[in-house]
């Protein structure tokens, strides 16, 4: 999700996606989870265009059935994402009932969507070189039993792959696994989640060696659970005392030992990624936690930004136990400028991320956090959900109207090339090889320069 192969190959800290990726024999070349190879949003390989619009540069754009706003994925010769398709069948009126009843009346007001119709939760696989259909399975076919945001979707989470298996989780409606043609492998439901004001569930799976993990987090006993990649059988799960929270975990590697980290609203804790256990937990996040951390070879960096904000820099020599009364394990703290839905971007020993939901820029120094630019504002951009990305020294910085900026990666706020599509964005770009793939409400662009 790189032009700073120092940060993710071979540091200590690994991303649970480039460990699968180096055991298939594929990593750099490919887009394999929400967040990229390394799971910072920077590819190391990339080199994707800089300038395009509707008449330049679009290798083909294909319309997507549905609602999703999740990202795509991109392995070899095929991209892979998620929709939910609304099917003409009546929800029950009695559980629609009760979702009405539910929703506050703030979200009513915003136009949260209801389920009054039975959706099909869809997973797509796309021919990489044109765009067509491949392969099309419905996961399940029933109508939620909330609403969810305005702005969101019963697609949100991200699909994941270990480039033999496509592994995909709706929340209350199961998490699945297939293999690259589309047969179904196994399938696990989960549970009935109750999430925070109906806003809807939207956290990706990830892969930790043989492992899938999953942190569900809602207005309820909510647990973090790891399962056989192969066969889907229960590895372990424990109990987490937090509200909802949309951050996906991240994988961590120190001292030879697999972490877990995952950002909420009471805590930051990094899990023993064999058996669940707690290592350390840190406080200091906002609520409606939602942005993933990143992390370097020596600090995970963790960002909430709704009602508050909060940028923690935490040195993973010193994560051990109750980090509350241990100043050495807190690097950096900010309470300025964070993302609410966007998730951080790391690259070159530099951190970018969003204002809140808006298209305004800061830059960091990860390993001090200096301010070396921002809060920017991007010209000619409104509002922000897509997370930036980066590579060939270049950031990606994408806006809901249909704009996307690129920045020459760096310290000074430099613009190289602006780009307007006529689509609304809100899932994070992915990036392999010379494509750039960004998904609309509508359609699924893949960018690439024309061969001569």
């Amino acid at each position: 999700m790189k032009t700073c192969i120092c940060i993710g190959i071979v540091s200590i800290v690994w991303s649970c996606t480039a460990l699968a990726g180096e055991a298939t024999g594929r990593q750099e070349s490919d887009w394999p989870a929400w967040r990229g190879p390394l799971a910072t949003g920077a590819s190391p390989d990339a080199m994707p265009p800089v300038h395009w619009d509707e008449k330049t540069n679009v290798r083909w754009k294909t319309a997507i059935p549905g609602r999703g706003v999740s990202t795509p994925i991109v392995w070899k010769d095929r991209v892979f994402l998620t929709t939910a398709v609304e099917t003409d069948k009546p929800a029950d009126p009695a559980a629609l009932k009760r979702a009405e009843a539910d929703m506050p009346d703030f979200v009513r007001k915003t136009g949260g969507p209801l389920p009054t119709k039975v959706l099909q939760f869809t997973v797509l696989a796309l021919k990489r070189s044109d765009g067509s259909v491949l392969w099309k399975q419905v996961a399940c076919e029933e109508a939620p039993h909330e609403g969810t945001h305005a702005d969101g979707s019963w697609a949100s989470g991200s699909p994941v792959t270990d480039g033999e298996r496509l592994y995909v989780y709706f929340g209350s409606y199961g998490l699945y696994c297939f293999d690259l043609d589309g047969k179904r492998l196994w399938e696990k439901r989960l549970g009935q989640f109750r999430i925070k004001a109906q806003f809807g569930e939207g956290v990706s799976p990830v892969l930790c060696g043989e492992q899938v993990i999953i942190n569900q987090d809602q207005e309820g006993p909510g647990f973090l659970a790891a399962f056989n990649r192969t066969t889907g059988a229960d590895t372990w799960q424990v109990p987490r005392d937090e509200v909802t929270t949309w951050a996906t975990p991240l994988i961590v590697e120190r001292q030879g030992k697999r972490q877990i980290v995952v950002a909420a609203s009471k805590w930051i804790r990094g899990y023993d990624a064999t058996q669940g256990a707690v290592l350390w937990k840190i406080g200091g996040m906002t609520a409606n936690v939602i942005p993933s951390p990143v992390a370097d070879a020596e600090r995970v960096y963790c960002l909430s930004g709704f009602r508050g904000n909060a940028i923690l820099a935490i040195r993973l020599a010193a994560a051990n136990g109750d980090l509350t009364d241990k100043p050495d394990a807190l690097v950096w703290k900010s309470t300025k400028d964070a993302p609410y839905v966007p998730s951080p971007l790391l690259v070159d020993g530099r951190l970018y991320y969003f204002k809140a939901n808006d298209a305004v820029l800061t830059c960091v120094e990860a390993a001090t956090g200096k301010v070396l630019f921002g809060p920017q504002v991007l010209e000619g951009c409104k509002g922000a959900y897509a997370s930036p990305v980066s590579a060939a020294g270049r950031v990606y910085a994408t806006a809901r109207n249909g704009r996307t900026l690129v920045l020459k990666a760096g310290p000074a706020y430099e613009v190289l090339g602006d780009n307007p599509l006529d689509d609304s964005f809100s899932a994070s770009a992915a990036l392999a090889g010379t494509d750039l793939f960004l998904r609309g409400l509508k359609s699924l662009y893949c960018i690439a320069e024309k061969a001569p």
